[in-house]
């Protein structure tokens, strides 16, 4: 398995990355979101629909609930039934109240400050939280610290490898090291990429694919039918 160097990878992703610009737009995704809401938003949308977890979370802000203070003062099967719509409610409602109770424990309740903890011990920290997994973690990073971190996700993943631009498999780990290393470090740029790669997911490269409107079968290896790996051999 050969990955392009950090150079090839910007290289090639500079046109992809315009002709999404162009044609999805701004993504501009949680801007002006409230760092809990999206933490909250982040847990609350594991192996579930936006649907379900905005549910839960307008739940949430109507109960008064959607803080640090607020998932801790709540009591278990109150918070269970307010993020009922997000589905797994049991299991949600633990992973609030130990994000809520680690935040309580460490920093004093703190999340502001907890947020500015610089980013690689942040990482870390976030990851020794129950409940909350890499992707979880970068989207709390990226999403509500502001810092710039990459979302590798499944949308991420698969658009890159049919477009040809890594090799199938490549363990999110190591993509997410790569990324990083090929793009700017900036937060509001990484998260107009992910976002916009998850929006050509959820459009055109989704498990079954819908490639004729794509903004970029012509570039595709997947979509064109292994014509452009054919000329770059």
């Amino acid at each position: 398995m050969t990955l392009p160097s950090p150079a090839e990878l910007a290289d090639r992703l500079e046109p992809l990355l315009d002709a999404l610009a162009e044609h999805f737009g701004p993504q501009r995704w949680w801007t002006d979101t409230d760092p809990f809401e999206v933490i909250a938003g982040a847990l609350l949308v594991q192996n579930t629909a936006w649907t379900g977890a905005a549910k839960a979370i307008e739940n949430l802000r109507a109960a008064g609930a959607l803080s640090i203070d607020g998932i801790l003062a709540l009591d278990e099967l109150s918070c269970q039934e307010l993020v009922r719509p997000s589905g797994s409610f049991r299991q949600k409602t633990a992973k609030l109240q130990a994000f809520a109770g680690h935040v309580r424990d460490a920093h004093d309740g703190d999340l502001a400050r907890m947020l500015r903890t610089p980013m690689a011990p942040l990482r870390h920290e976030l990851l020794g939280i129950w409940g909350v997994g890499p992707e979880t973690a970068d989207a709390i990073l990226l999403y509500a610290a502001r810092q710039p971190s990459f979302v590798v996700d499944t949308y991420t993943q698969r658009a890159l490898e049919r477009l040809g631009v890594i090799p199938n498999g490549v363990p999110r780990a190591a993509l997410r090291a790569l990324l990083l290393e090929a793009l700017p470090p900036d937060a509001w740029q990484l998260a107009e990429t992910h976002g916009l790669f998850v929006r050509l997911g959820k459009a055109h490269c989704r498990s079954t694919p819908d490639c004729a409107p794509c903004p970029l079968l012509m570039g595709c290896e997947y979509g064109s039918g292994g014509t452009i790996a054919a000329r770059r051999g």
